[in-house]
């Protein structure tokens, strides 16, 4: 349900359209929806949001916003991300709290996974 003033949706530029939406299934599991052969959406993903057929790609080098999944298991998730055919273009690294990866998807737009959980399983703010 849409609250007042919260984000509500997120659309993305992609170049390849199937191959964008083949990437996110096999990678998360997402399903979609189509709206003609330029658009298509996905829903329950912590937000609802689409994507757009078109030239560009959403990167953060260029002033982008980035979108940040969460994992519980950020190595097992830049597994499945790399067996889709993602792009790591940051490896794991740590920040308070937590560690991260960005990646690309096979349309070029960036983002990034992150988890509160160390390598071995444990919450990093219980180390």
């Amino acid at each position: 349900m849409a609250e007042n003033n919260k984000i509500s949706y997120v659309e993305f530029p992609a170049i390849n359209l199937k191959a964008t939406k083949k990437f996110f299934n096999q990678a998360f599991g997402w399903t979609f929806t189509d709206y003609g052969e330029e658009y298509t959406c996905f829903f329950d993903q912590g937000v609802n949001g689409g994507f757009y057929r078109a030239d560009i790609a959403a990167m953060v080098q260029t002033g982008s916003a980035l979108i940040i999944l969460y994992s519980e298991d950020l190595e097992a998730t830049r597994e499945k991300v790399v067996g889709a055919g993602g792009r790591v273009v940051r490896p794991i690294f740590s920040f308070p709290g937590g560690r991260r990866f960005h990646f690309t998807e096979p349309s070029g737009n960036e983002l990034a996974v992150w988890s509160d959980f160390s390598p071995e399983g444990l919450k990093i703010s219980e180390e």
